[in-house]
């Protein structure tokens, strides 16, 4: 182990907090022995690294050329780079700490990788090295800036406002002041080479959708202006499916305003993909059949939405922290959807490793005995498609007192927790009602509740009170008053099927409104009405101790492609 040592190790050893009783989040008295950068370690990073169950990701590369996998390569690489730059996004220290951590070796180094940070990510940020807790702000705002700051500053600056609230930009001081730094600068020394690598495969395929997008999103590295290059990955009809950029603003708990950088490197299953194409037709009349006033459905956006299912070869930046994504809905930038709708995209090997690693024996804990056996991959698969079709559906752009405004911007740092939630109600809603139309199987309908319902523990184990888990706790809760759940005298959980219906319609309608009003307050009431845990819920989970949380992808595919070349 090597130990950090003059100015950058005093400087970290106060960022983490060498005064542990002035810190929340101690790490236990048990974690003696093993110091890295001074501070103490957890003593159990063994059994935390275990609730990730190791899991070789093979991809189906028959549908891609030959002369496409050398572009496969060089999007690896690029996709590697965003570890680099979401790294710095959690926290400004985390490069030091890492090297500290990579030098210990062991279940230590390899999982500071997977939370790409001194905090676990499936005990709510807890620290695990040190007593730092895991700043709001991340690493988007100074350390030690408060909500109230930036909103000051803004109220007195109102020309600043937009630079410094914009998804693309972090927050720095600059004497008395903050100022907005844009991306393009602020991570120049890794957009560099990563828009490289972007150009170098332009120039490989013969794919002319594939290069147009990876040159413009190159191009947009250095203006942060993703517009065109989001309606070029909409656009994109490739062998090689990649997803690279700024997108998701969860890491910032702060506002939820900034973006971080990720990566999906995948190649496409075009049979797959092909029998999807049927719900693009469905999303007009989704989005009329949803349970509120016409006044408040988007009937603007875009209908084009591209499905695609792939096979994942690499996963870089914030995607691959901590819990593993199953699917995505992209782009978020509201002009896109309303001029092209967004494109939903199925990671079938993922899919499939959480099903069976992680779904199955939880529903064999927490189901009762009458429906633990009623649960399919098929609609596993229905409910995680169908949840990203959602993000596409409902409120986006919004008018507020004569005012055009978003969700996202009303709502705030809870917009992620209701619009996950949201998603994942609506998933249901819609396979319900287009099974009622006759476009999907009936027979769904006997796997579908039991499904939902044991995802709700796959989801609800990420973490109870952290922001997604307030969104699914807020589900269970809300669905038991509604007697569309019920808990058996042994507290296993069982879906009521002649309640099942309303009560996600209801559940639907209330989260809906919430959005469509840019109600933050009442959106704030809901979560702290709905999202607690109860003995029940805690107790179900804790049965699941030892079935994986989640799984920690081993690319295997992209250990091979990098090797050939």
């Amino acid at each position: 182990m090597r130990y950090l040592t003059g100015i950058v190790c005093l400087a970290l050893l106060i960022a983490l907090g060498c005064a542990p009783a002035e810190q929340p989040g101690v790490v236990e008295e048990a974690a003696v022995g093993m110091e890295v950068a001074g501070q103490p370690v957890a003593a159990d990073i063994e059994e935390r690294l275990a609730r990730y169950a190791p899991t070789e990701m093979t991809a189906d590369l028959s549908g891609v050329p030959e002369e496409e996998r050398a572009v496969l390569v060089e999007l690896i690489k690029a996709g590697q780079i965003m570890d680099e730059i979401f790294l710095r996004q959690v926290w400004t220290g985390n490069p030091d700490l890492r090297t500290a951590a990579l030098d210990a070796g062991g279940s230590l180094a390899t999982f500071y990788e997977v939370n790409f940070g001194p905090w676990d990510r499936l005990a709510e940020m807890e620290p695990y090295i040190g007593a730092m807790p895991h700043p709001a702000g991340a690493g988007y705002y100074p350390i030690d800036m408060s909500k109230e700051e930036l909103e000051a500053w803004v109220e007195e600056h109102p020309e600043e406002g937009e630079a410094l609230k914009g998804l693309f930009a972090v927050v720095r001081r600059e004497g008395d002041g903050l100022v907005a730094v844009p991306y393009s600068e602020a991570y120049r020394e890794w957009l560099e080479p990563a828009a490289a690598h972007l150009r170098r495969a332009a120039e490989l395929t013969s794919n002319d959708s594939l290069k147009t997008f990876l040159e413009s999103r190159a191009d947009a590295f250095f203006s942060d202006d993703y517009y065109q290059s989001d309606k070029d990955w909409m656009e994109l009809d490739s062998p090689v499916e990649v997803t690279i950029g700024p997108y998701e603003t969860y890491e910032d708990g702060l506002f939820g305003y900034k973006a971080a950088f990720e990566a999906f490197v995948t190649v496409d299953l075009p049979e797959e993909s092909a029998a999807l194409d049927r719900f693009k037709n469905e999303l007009p009349w989704l989005e009329r059949n949803l349970p509120i006033p016409d006044e408040h459905k988007n009937f603007d956006r875009g209908t084009e939405s591209p499905m695609r299912v792939v096979d994942e070869i690499y996963v870089g930046g914030d995607s691959k922290a901590g819990v593993q994504t199953l699917a995505f809905n992209l782009p978020n930038d509201e002009r896109v959807r309303e001029e092209k709708g967004s494109k939903k995209v199925m990671l079938r090997n993922v899919l499939r490793a959480k099903y069976d690693k992680i779904l199955v024996p939880i529903a064999e804990r927490v189901l009762a005995a009458d429906q633990v056996d009623s649960t399919s991959f098929d609609a596993f698969f229905a409910e995680s498609l169908h949840h990203e079709l959602s993000h596409g559906l409902g409120p986006g752009k919004i008018t507020l007192d004569g005012r055009d405004t978003e969700v996202r911007l009303e709502l705030k740092d809870l917009y992620s927790t209701l619009e996950e939630a949201k998603a994942d109600v609506m998933g249901i809603y819609n396979i319900l009602a287009l099974i009622e139309k006759g476009e999907i199987p009936a027979e769904l309908r006997d796997t579908l509740e039991a499904t939902y319902v044991a995802g709700l523990f796959r989801s609800a184990r990420f973490g109870v009170h952290e922001a997604h888990g307030r969104g699914v706790i807020s589900q269970f809760n809300y669905l038991l008053e509604k007697g569309a759940l019920e808990v058996d005298e042994e507290g296993r959980f069982r879906a009521v099927s002649e309640n099942f219906a309303q009560g996600i319609t209801d559940l639907l309608t209330d989260m809906l409104m919430l959005q469509a009003t840019g109600d933050y307050e009442g959106t704030k009431l809901f979560l702290e009405t709905y999202g607690r845990p109860s003995p029940s819920l805690l107790g179900a989970i804790d049965r699941l101790e030892d079935v994986p949380v989640d799984v920690r992808p081993i690319y295997t595919t992209a250990e091979e492609l990098l090797a050939a070349s």
